[in-house]
């Protein structure tokens, strides 16, 4: 049996991540001290891992799957019988007995750093041995990444949108004004976005090894690579470019490749969204895209629309040949009732949880109307009962 770590107040999670949300989602939401985050979803909403999500794959072939180890693997260098790239600098990865690094582990982990000061532990080293090997802790990297960028801006600059209003600021161009802010309401949050690369997406990194590929809301990545133009509008360490979805600061047909993962169920417009990514898609490039059906709300702080996979291919069939519309395992229908059931049962308290966690699946497939006057309908918060819903209802009045 594994022990529960102290500091989480909560046995590690199956998926190995001990944060808040009960389970796999998106990208949870990792607080960050002194650090403001998006509101409009331009970016992905964060999670420390490959989370489930649905994609689109255009330009693409059949039977990608991601690996659970993916992040582990970084594409080569150089590929067979072609130029070769610089190295991409790995920021985040798992803390192992071989890796372990003090320094790196602590300044991953704050809920460790501040146990470590208070004598809880005697070291991080203490902490992961006893708990962070079983709850897939991680470590962080210091590492320069202005000459990295420069190299790769140097490259890209030929197909900025110059003429746009912006700014140059620490070696990125920000062309997030004031006016897109309001346009796209972008508020100020304390979330940090954060997703690693799925294989797929690390093999497209690699078969456009000798050219752009935009990953248009990156978040935080644990990985930079020199030809992947990450795309924000958080000034996270590796973002390269700062701007909103809407309005991509890019020439036409610019990108061998682009990525957008849990974004569009962020933005207030995911159609204008989309036709600006196939906009600045080169002829024959590569679209990998994933946005959630049935999981529920996540909003960092907004969360508009999911879509099925008849709308993921709507957005995009005028535009691209969409080659594929297809199911992960980490988008297996069961992580969404696992995260349904999770989140539900921690909208309850007392003798009302423990009951609505004995209950078999039998319990649930009894006449609807019977269930809802049952105490865990009834007692259910409204804030859960509009995270989790069925449907939505709206009423208004004409001004």
């Amino acid at each position: 049996m594994v022990a529960c770590c102290a500091l989480s107040g909560r046995r590690p999670t199956p998926c190995g991540r001990t944060r808040s949300a009960p389970a796999p989602l998106p990208r949870p939401c990792v607080p960050a001290a002194g650090r403001s985050g998006p509101g409009h979803r331009l970016v992905s909403s964060c999670r420390r891992r490959p989370g489930p999500f649905v994609a689109a794959c255009a330009g693409m072939g059949d039977g990608l799957r991601p690996g659970p180890q993916a992040r582990a693997r970084m594409p080569s260098a150089r590929g067979r019988g072609s130029s070769p790239m610089a190295a991409p600098i790995v920021l985040f990865d798992a803390a192992t007995d071989e890796s372990f690094d003090e320094a790196a582990y602590l300044r991953a982990n704050a809920d460790v750093q501040q146990a470590v000061a208070r004598g809880d532990f005697d070291s991080g080293r203490q902490h992961f041995e006893a708990f962070g090997r079983h709850e897939g802790r991680r470590q962080r990297h210091l590492h320069d990444l202005s000459a990295l960028r420069a190299a790769k801006l140097d490259r890209l600059r030929p197909h900025l949108r110059l003429d746009l209003p912006h700014e140059t600021r620490d070696g990125k161009y920000d062309f997030l004004t004031s006016e897109l802010r309001a346009e796209t309401r972008i508020v100020e949050t304390e979330n940090v976005s954060e997703n690693a690369y799925d294989a797929p997406m690390q093999r497209l990194v690699e078969k456009h090894r000798d050219g752009l590929v935009l990953d248009c809301g990156a978040g935080r990545r644990p990985v930079y690579y020199p030809n992947v133009v990450n795309y924000e509008i958080v000034d996270y360490p590796t973002t390269d470019i700062l701007g909103v979805g809407e309005v991509l600061p890019f020439r036409d047909d610019s990108f061998d490749a682009i990525f957008s993962v849990a974004v569009l169920e962020h933005v207030r417009d995911p159609f204008r969204c989309a036709a600006e990514i196939a906009r600045v898609l080169k002829p024959g490039g590569d679209l990998f895209c994933a946005v959630p059906f049935l999981q529920p709300l996540h909003g960092y702080p907004h969360h508009y629309f999911n879509a099925t996979h008849q709308g993921i291919r709507r957005l995009f069939e005028d535009r691209l040949e969409v080659r594929d519309v297809t199911v992960f395992p980490s988008t297996h229908p069961v992580i969404a009732l696992h995260w349904m059931l999770g989140s539900y049962a921690q909208g309850l308290a007392g003798r009302t949880r423990e009951e609505f966690l004995a209950m078999r699946v039998a319990d649930f497939l009894q006449p609807w109307e019977a269930m809802v006057e049952q105490p865990f309908a009834t007692e259910l918060p409204m804030d859960k009962q509009l995270e989790l819903a069925c449907a939505t209802v709206l009423t208004a009045t004409k001004r």
